[in-house]
């Protein structure tokens, strides 16, 4: 009982101290803005562009050197004036579609938008198909006739 309560305040205590870190974020206060309207935008822009070190993480959320440079560079590209879909595009300009972490809807990856709706629709097409061939052969058989029904008391030894 002793061990299973020091376990359980352990337990609490771990996730207590987890909750209260709460969500660690890359930027370094040097890169921040002093004008925190063009701040908010810079931390849009990062968090829709991907790492390209980590690949799964936001450059926002990246420690990777790497990330801190496009932060900066957007930082920057801000600072200039640019606004934030030109941004976007010179990004993409210089590292491909794959730094977006949602990827535009353009005639070069309709296939990766289309395929599994596609897909999907065509497995419950099929289904619906095998269902009512299934539903259709399995028809109520049809009544003996009498000459049926005499044969088959005969062979029963009923007759």
């Amino acid at each position: 009982m002793r061990l299973r309560q020091s376990v359980l305040a352990m337990l609490l205590a771990c996730v207590i101290g987890a909750t209260a870190m709460g969500p660690a974020v890359a930027v370094q206060p040097d890169e921040i803005l002093q004008d925190q309207a063009l701040e908010a935008r810079a931390r849009a822009l990062s968090a829709g562009l991907r790492c390209l070190v980590c690949q799964n993480q936001s450059i926002d959320d990246s420690d990777a050197p790497l990330a801190k440079d496009l932060r900066v560079l957007v930082r920057e590209r801000l600072k200039a004036g640019d606004t934030d879909e030109e941004i976007i595009d010179f990004v993409v300009a210089r590292y491909g579609e794959f730094v977006l972490l949602k990827p535009r809807f353009t005639p070069h990856n309709w296939v990766l938008w289309l395929a599994t709706p596609l897909v999907l629709l065509g497995a419950f097409a099929a289904l619906v198909i095998a269902y009512r061939r299934r539903s259709t052969a399995a028809e109520a058989p049809k009544p003996l006739t009498a000459t049926e029904k005499r044969r088959l008391k005969r062979i029963m030894g009923e007759g």
